[in-house]
């Protein structure tokens, strides 16, 4: 454990029971205790869009790291964000992105990890018949993981959040459906109403902690990562720059120290194959 955590306590920013996925980690690995710091975090944005979060992922962070330490007045706070959405390059399949920030306040220090994955089951649609609110139900792991009914994609009125077991799904179902004739029906994204986005929080906290254990060569301040890329690994035939990795530069928020190490992908060459000389 690095002399920065010792003694002291770091507090959980949430509203969603986030430190189920998060504490064990924590005490285990970076050995600070850990209690929770419970604010409303839907007022920087909701899943099911009555409030949308108007700032940057990063930005988010640090205003709710910063209200947790308005309220509580304490100095080593985390906050957690998720985003959902198609995958960038496989449209069709959903994605689910995890950051956390850690502020030490009393250190000036702040670390950010992140972690994409698909294992979600995010998912939406409008639904007309009792056999296809039971499919949908099968597909999105129902009851583990809970249900939002509505109207539609942009009325909030009737929402019915955190729907999960079978009489309610279908009581709900069938109130929105005799006033129009479908419902509009999706998963709960909430981290305690979400297992599979629990695991990838989980995975969140991994990471960071894996950051958390890097030091500065110059200052020794926790976090000293990898923040840049720069391509140019030469092609094997012609020995143009391709859009390759050839260094990657790891950084220390506090001193600005930078590393950079050659060839991390340990080959010195690409193939001419991804060479845009070689094979335009």
């Amino acid at each position: 454990m690095h002399p920065t955590f010792i003694n002291r306590t770091l507090f959980i920013a949430t509203k969603h029971g986030k430190e189920h996925a998060l504490a064990p980690l924590l005490l285990d690995k970076l050995g600070v205790g850990v209690e929770v710091a419970y604010i409303d975090t839907d007022i920087f944005g909701t899943f099911s869009g009555e409030i949308n979060r108007s700032k940057s992922v990063l930005e988010t962070l640090r205003d709710k790291c910063n209200r947790a330490r308005e309220i509580y007045g304490i100095d080593l706070v985390l906050s957690s964000e998720g985003s959902f959405g198609p995958h960038p390059q496989i449209g069709f399949m959903p994605c689910n992105e995890e950051y956390l920030m850690l502020i030490d306040f009393s250190n000036d220090l702040e670390v950010v990890a992140k972690v994409f994955s698909i294992e979600t089951n995010f998912s939406s649609m409008i639904i007309k018949t009792q056999e296809e609110l039971i499919n949908f139900a099968d597909k999105v792991h129902f009851p583990s993981h809970k249900i939002i009914i509505r109207k539609s994609l942009t009325d909030f009125t009737d929402i019915k959040k955190g729907i999960g077991n079978f009489d309610d799904l279908i009581f709900y179902f069938n109130e929105i459906k005799s006033q129009q004739g479908y419902a509009y029906v999706e998963t709960d994204m909430r981290a305690l109403h979400n297992p599979s986005r629990m695991k990838v929080i989980e995975q969140a906290g991994e990471k960071l902690i894996e950051k958390l254990n890097k030091f500065c060569p110059n200052c020794s301040t926790p976090g000293f990562d990898i923040t840049k890329f720069e391509k140019g690994l030469p092609c094997s035939w012609c020995g143009n720059p391709t859009q390759s990795i050839l260094y990657t530069i790891a950084t220390c928020s506090k001193c600005l120290f930078l590393e950079k190490h050659k060839f991390p992908n340990g080959k010195q060459v690409e193939d001419p194959q991804y060479c845009s000389f070689c094979n335009p």
